[in-house]
């Protein structure tokens, strides 16, 4: 094999095109409602690790379980770049009408990108967060909050850190 390119291989880079089952597919028998996304810090140091929280609220009748997926796009990258990369997923179980409050850690391997080594670049990126992938089409309501930061300084290999 000579082309190591992800390109089309993958779902990842599949472009516009969306997988039949993507990550966390499945139905529930309760509604959920995301709300207060926040990032801290939301200008971070190259070799920082972003802290995120957000409320998961089971607004319907009925226990249930949701999972919980964080989702990373870099907005510019001096290489190729999946769409979005899951960054961490929690399943969690909230009875009906409460509500809970869950903290991320998004350490800065997961902003490495490869380009003959793994480093990281400075920019803008886009965190998401939901019970589905960014953009996905459900058949039951779902949605993805989303929200920037900013990395600041200069580009370095992961190593360095």
């Amino acid at each position: 094999m000579e082309n190591y390119t992800m390109a089309g291989r993958t779902y990842r880079y599949y472009g516009q095109e969306a997988p039949l089952y993507p990550f966390g597919y499945g139905l529930s028998y309760t509604t959920f409602r995301y709300r207060d996304l926040v990032l801290n810090p939301p200008v971070l140091p190259m070799c920082a690790n972003l802290s995120v929280s957000v409320v998961l609220e089971n607004t319907g009748q009925r226990d249930g379980e949701e999972v919980v997926q964080l989702y990373l796009r870099w907005e510019q990258s001096s290489v190729p770049v999946p769409r979005w990369q899951l960054v961490a997923f929690r399943r969690v179980a909230v009875p009906a009408g409460q509500e809970t409050k869950l903290s991320f850690q998004v350490v800065a391997e997961q902003r490495a990108v490869w380009a003959q080594d793994w480093h990281l670049e400075p920019g803008t990126f886009t965190l998401f967060a939901g019970g589905q992938q960014p953009a996905q089409q459900t058949r039951v309501p779902s949605e993805v909050l989303s929200t920037r930061f900013t990395v600041t300084g200069t580009a370095r290999p992961l190593h360095v850190c």
